[in-house]
């Protein structure tokens, strides 16, 4: 029998290989496999559930990252998932797996995190699972929330000549991720090096304390707007966009000078010596959402005191592709995270 190594199919390809081998059989299961949350209904509502996991030495480095701000990143991850899919979240579940190098007082650091993100976006934590592990510390958590149907966003329903949108900025978190890396090569080295973070605050608070961007859906609520489709920005700006092209069997065309990028990305990425559009193109850990609106709803609305950006427009023809600022149309490909 042939083996097949993980690798050769990526993160995606082992998704769609499992989501092949099943199929819904609940009439209650609007959603399953294939966009940032599940979905269920009952008579009154639907219910949405997320699912995401941290795995030491995988998506965290615990030399440079604070038990405090992990615990609240996991649930910023979470949140992030319900609130893509134009939801509130409400609650959520957490596992932890923790081998013996860890004391009850890191236990309580990491749910001191929990529990400031908890209170910060009004999440009630209503359960989960304790274990062991023999392979450093495994964290997992469950977000849920509710909406009325007809109001969730959907990766499949985004529309040819719909404006796509930004929030926030984008970059950061990669190149936050590259300089705590350097800082900690460098202490390897010579332990005299010590790691010196001043210059940039920004890069790596993105990275280890993101924001889940819940404003974005107060914005959409007292707007009246319902995206016509969604994704959170953790793979990378051009996998969101793949996803969402896929799923809706669309092209885009987007534009460089349209992209919103921080003076310290462009100093930065000059400092490491790497392209800053691969930062902004395919670094992920954004927790950023990116949207598309019809055009007229785009036009009747005052987006001056939010930080959304339009970044171009979703298109019948099926070429994917990043307009440069030369003028110059240069096909996109996804090159974002892939966590095998």
């Amino acid at each position: 029998m042939k083996r097949t190594e993980i690798s050769e199919l990526g993160e995606f390809g082992i998704i769609n290989q499992i989501n092949s081998k099943f199929k819904n059989s609940k009439s209650s299961t609007v959603m399953g496999i294939g966009d940032d949350a599940a979905v269920t209904s009952t008579s009154k509502e639907l219910i949405l559930s997320s699912s995401d996991m941290l795995i030491e030495g995988i998506h965290f480095d615990l030399s440079y990252t604070p038990l405090k701000h992990l615990g609240y990143k996991l649930v910023m991850v979470n949140l992030s998932d319900i609130l893509s899919m134009n939801c509130y979240p409400s609650q959520i579940l957490v596992n932890i797996a923790i081998s013996n190098k860890f004391s009850v007082e890191a236990v309580d650091e990491l749910y001191e995190g929990i529990k400031f993100a908890c209170d910060e976006y009004e999440i009630d934590l209503i359960g989960g699972d304790t274990t062991s592990s023999l392979s450093g510390l495994i964290i997992s958590c469950t977000a849920i929330g509710y909406t009325d149907k007809g109001k969730v966003s959907y990766r499949q329903n985004a529309r040819a000549d719909d404006i796509i949108c930004v929030s926030g900025d984008l970059g950061r978190a990669y190149l936050g991720l590259l300089i705590l890396q350097r800082e900690k090569n460098n202490f390897i080295k010579d332990h005299n090096n010590q790691p010196d973070l001043s210059n940039y605050k920004n890069l790596v608070e993105k990275q280890l304390r993101p924001k889940a961007r819940m404003d974005i859906i107060d914005f959409f609520r007292s707007n009246y707007i319902i995206p016509n489709c969604m994704i959170d920005i953790s793979d990378g700006l051009s996998s969101e966009l793949q996803h969402i092209s896929n799923s809706s069997n669309l092209g885009f065309k987007i534009f460089e000078d349209k992209l919103p990028i921080k003076d310290d990305v462009l100093s930065v990425s000059k400092e490491l010596d790497i392209n800053y559009l691969d930062a902004v193109l395919n670094g992920g850990e954004e927790y950023e959402l990116l949207f598309s609106i019809p055009v007229d709803k785009f036009e009747s609305v005052n987006f001056d005191k939010i930080d959304i950006s339009p970044l171009g427009h979703f298109t019948n023809d099926k070429r994917k592709v990043l307009v440069e600022k030369s003028g110059k149309n240069r096909e996109i490909k996804s090159k974002g995270w892939d966590h095998f």
